[in-house]
C-alpha cells in the first residue's frame, strides 16, 4: 500500500526530474525539449489519475494548462536561444484551447441534455415501466429484462445516472428475496455490469468511445451508425453472457416477483416535444449516410431545442456532468500534445515493435488496459493509452492483414470498458456496492471472467468481421 503522502510528493517529484534530465537520457534519438516537456506533463497526468491526490477532472485542466504554459508558441518558453531541432515543434495555443470544444464534447453534451429531459420529464421511468411488462414475474426473466432496459438507457445516457435510476427501481425487489437468498446478489449485480457493457454500443455511451473517435478519422472514421453496427451486436452477445453468468453463480430460490412500478407518460406540450427530439435526434444519428450531417451536428439540436424552450433551464445547467466533459477534454489535449510534438511516432520508432506478431500486440495492449481499467477510470485509461496505441497503429504496416489500426483502437477501447471487477472501477460498481447486498470478492469474480470472456468476443468479432472486409483497411461497415 502505497504511504498517503506519497500519492502528493510523486505527482510533483517525478514529473520535474524528467524535466531537468538531459535529453539524451531517455533513449530516445533526436528528443526536442518540447517532446520532454510532453513526457513530464505525461507522468504527471498517469501519476494524478491512478493515485488520485486531486479530482481527475483537475488533473485534466493541468493537462491543458501545463501544455499551454510549457509547450505552446505563446506560453513561457525558456529555451528561445536553442537551435530549433532542439527546441521542437510548438504547438499553437488555439489547438490546444480548442480541446475543450472539441466536436466529441459538444456530442457528449447533446447526450447529456438529451439524458436530462428524459429523467426531468419522466421519459426513462415510464419506458422502463413499459418495456419491462413483457417479462413477467419469474427472477431470471426479470433481470434479463432489467439488463436489457440498462443497456439501452446506458447507451444514450450517463452509465452513473441509469445505474441510480435502476437500482431506485430495483430497492423494493431486493426486499423481496431472504437474507440467504443468493439471488439478490445477482440482480444488484446486473445493474451495473448492464450499465458498463451497454454503454460500448454507441459513440455516446461512455467516454472511452469519444476519446477512441478522436483518432478514428479521415478514410478510418465512424459514424454513429458504423459504431453501433458493431457496438449492438457485441452488447447483445455480452448481455447473454453475463445473465447465463449471473443466473449460474447466484441462483434465486424465490419463485416469483413482482416490479411495480407507477406512474404514466406525461401528455404536456413540453413532454411531447421531448419524445419527439429525444427520437427524432437518435433517428439521425443513425440514418446519417442519408441527410449527410455528422454525429457532432446532430447533437447541437437538442441542446438549441430544449434551451430554446426552457426545458432546460439555467439551473438544470448546473445539474451537467462538467467534470466528464473536462474529464475527456483533458485526455484529447494529451493526445495532441503527444501526436502534434511527434512524440508519439519517436517513442514508437524507438522500441522494434515490429519485431512482435501483430495479434500478440493487440492482445497485450488490450489486457493492459483492461488490467488498468480495473484500478483506475476508464476513461483516464483511454486517455492514457489510445494517443500511443494510435501511433503504434498508424506505424505498423503488418497490422494491416488484421484490420491496421482501426482494430487495435476499438480492441483497446472495448477493453477499457470491460473494466468492472472492483467497487472503485466505475461509478456504477460504486452505486451498487453501496447499496450492500454484494460482497467484493463476488463482484470480483463477476468482473474478472466478464472482462476475460469480453475480450475474447472482442476478438473474436473483430477478426471475422476483418475477414469479412467489413473492418479495417479503411472501412467500418
Amino acid at each position: 500500500m502505497i504511504k498517503p503522502y506519497l500519492k502528493y510528493i510523486l505527482p510533483v517529484i517525478i514529473p520535474l526530474i524528467i524535466l531537468f534530465l538531459p535529453t539524451t537520457g531517455f533513449g530516445i534519438e533526436g528528443l526536442t525539449l518540447v517532446e520532454q516537456r510532453v513526457i513530464a506533463i505525461f507522468f504527471m497526468a498517469a501519476l494524478c489519475w491512478v493515485l488520485e491526490p486531486i479530482p481527475i477532472y483537475a488533473t485534466s485542466v493541468l493537462i491543458i494548462v501545463f501544455e499551454l504554459l510549457l509547450i505552446s508558441d505563446n506560453g513561457l518558453w525558456f529555451a528561445t536561444n536553442s537551435p530549433l531541432e532542439i527546441q521542437g515543434h510548438l504547438l499553437k495555443q488555439s489547438t490546444i484551447m480548442a480541446t475543450f470544444a472539441s466536436p466529441i464534447i459538444m456530442l457528449f453534451l447533446g447526450g447529456f441534455f438529451l439524458a436530462m429531459a428524459a429523467t426531468k420529464f419522466r421519459l426513462d421511468i415510464n419506458l422502463a415501466r413499459v418495456l419491462l411488462r413483457p417479462f413477467g414475474h419469474r427472477p431470471k426473466y426479470v433481470m434479463l429484462g432489467i439488463m436489457m432496459i440498462t443497456a439501452v438507457f446506458s447507451m444514450f445516457m450517463s452509465n452513473t445516472a441509469t445505474t441510480a435510476m435502476m437500482l431506485s427501481i430495483l430497492t423494493p425487489v431486493l426486499a423481496l428475496f431472504s437474507k440467504e437468498d443468493i439471488g439478490k446478489v445477482a440482480f444488484a449485480l446486473s445493474v451495473p455490469v448492464a450499465a458498463n457493457i451497454g454503454g460500448i454500443a454507441t459513440p455516446i455511451g461512455t467516454p472511452p468511445n469519444a476519446v477512441a473517435l478522436k483518432y478514428l478519422v479521415d478514410q478510418y472514421s465512424v459514424s454513429f451508425a458504423g459504431w453501433m453496427a458493431f457496438g449492438v451486436p457485441f452488447v447483445v452477445v455480452m448481455l447473454l453472457i453475463a445473465w447465463l453468468l449471473l443466473n449460474h453463480l447466484f441462483p434465486a430460490d424465490t419463485k416469483a416477483i413482482k416490479l411495480d412500478i407507477e406512474g404514466q407518460f406525461l401528455k404536456t406540450p413540453k413532454a411531447y416535444l421531448v419524445y419527439i427530439t429525444f427520437a427524432a435526434t437518435i433517428l439521425l444519428w443513425l440514418l446519417g449516410a442519408v441527410h449527410g450531417m455528422s454525429s457532432y451536428v446532430v447533437a447541437m439540436l437538442p441542446v438549441a431545442i430544449f434551451s430554446m424552450f426552457k426545458i432546460i433551464t439555467k439551473e438544470d445547467l448546473r445539474n451537467i456532468s462538467w467534470d466528464v466533459l473536462w474529464l475527456v477534454s483533458g485526455g484529447i489535449a494529451l493526445g495532441v500534445a503527444l501526436d502534434e510534438s511527434g512524440l508519439a511516432s519517436n517513442v514508437i520508432n524507438a522500441v522494434p515493435f515490429n519485431s512482435f506478431h501483430p495479434l500478440l500486440l493487440i492482445a497485450v495492449a488490450s489486457l493492459l488496459c483492461l488490467l488498468m481499467a480495473n484500478f483506475m477510470s476508464n476513461t483516464a485509461t483511454a486517455n492514457l493509452l489510445l494517443p500511443l496505441v494510435a501511433a503504434l497503429g498508424a506505424s505498423m504496416h503488418s497490422l494491416l492483414p488484421y484490420g491496421g489500426q482501426v482494430v487495435l483502437i476499438l480492441a483497446v477501447t472495448f477493453s477499457a470498458s470491460l473494466g468492472m471487477s472492483l467497487p472503485v472501477s466505475t461509478p456504477p460498481n460504486a452505486l451498487a456496492y453501496a447499496s450492500g447486498h454484494i460482497k467484493n470478492t463476488q463482484m470480483l469474480k463477476v468482473g474478472v471472467i466478464i472482462g476475460i470472456i469480453g475480450l475474447l468476443v472482442t476478438f473474436t468479432m473483430l477478426f471475422v468481421l476483418n475477414q469479412l472486409g467489413l473492418v479495417g483497411g479503411g472501412n467500418i461497415y
